[in-house]
This record gives structure tokens, sequence and C-alpha cells, in this order.
């Protein structure tokens, strides 16, 4: 097809040339419901991989996943809470579910730095971001 007239099919769709270029890449939402410390360093360095190419990023934390939240768990888990330290720092969400929380004894107080407790608005908001992809762990 001649440049003019993809530029006229572009006019047509609404759309232009910077329109295209200025696209942002797919947010990520990673659902993680794993404790188990291999799973859940795969789930949240997926997720550390795409968020450093441009994607947006929230790691959902529920079932056996809030555990990582927790400082009190801070000697299971510090590989992994060294990373959501990272991802949070780099503008990631971590949201952690309130009624897996309470399941496991997961104190809010004891939430590492940055990480939310999570709320229907909330999820609604990472999940269902325009172009959202999601993967689950």
């Amino acid at each position: 097809m001649n440049p003019l007239r993809s530029l006229l099919l572009l006019g047509a769709m609404g759309l232009s040339p910077l329109t295209l270029s200025a696209a942002q890449p797919a947010p990520l939402f990673v659902n993680m419901t794993t404790d188990e410390s291999h799973r859940a360093t795969m789930a949240i360095g997926f997720g550390r991989n795409q968020l450093l190419r441009g994607h947006g990023l929230t790691v959902y934390l529920n079932d056996r996943g809030v555990k990582l939240a927790s400082k009190v768990n801070a000697a299971a888990f510090s590989e992994q809470q060294k990373v959501l330290k990272e991802l949070v720092e780099k503008g990631a969400t971590i949201l952690v579910c309130p009624m897996c929380m309470k399941h496991y004894g997961v104190q809010e107080a004891d939430l590492l730095p940055g990480l939310k407790v999570s709320s229907p608005e909330l999820a609604e908001k990472a999940l269902f971001a325009e172009g959202a992809r999601t993967l689950s762990w």
C-alpha cells in the first residue's frame, strides 16, 4: 500500500501515525496464589521483567500468596520480598487480598511498605484496564 493511501486509511479510522507510535504497552495483572518459593519467584520475576519493558504491573497476592506480603515472614521469603519492594519502587502496584489476609492471619500493620490491601475498586481498576493481560501462578 502506498504511503498516501496508508495515511488516508488511518485518518478514516480516526487515527494518526503519532497515535499509533505513542500507544502504551499493555498492562499486566499477575494473580499469585502461591507461597511456594520457586513459583512465587517465577511469578514476581516474570512481572518484574515486563515492568522493566514498560508494561504497567499489578501483582495481586491472594490465597497463600498473602504470606509473602507480611514482614513477619521475612525469613521465609526474603528473596521474594526484596523483589516486591523493588517492584513498588519502580511503580508497580501490589494488592493483597483482605479475605486471604484474615484467613492466614496476616495483619495490615505487618504488610511491606507500599503494598495495598485490595478492594473491589482497586482490583477492578487494574484487572479491567484497557488492554490488560492476566497471568496466574
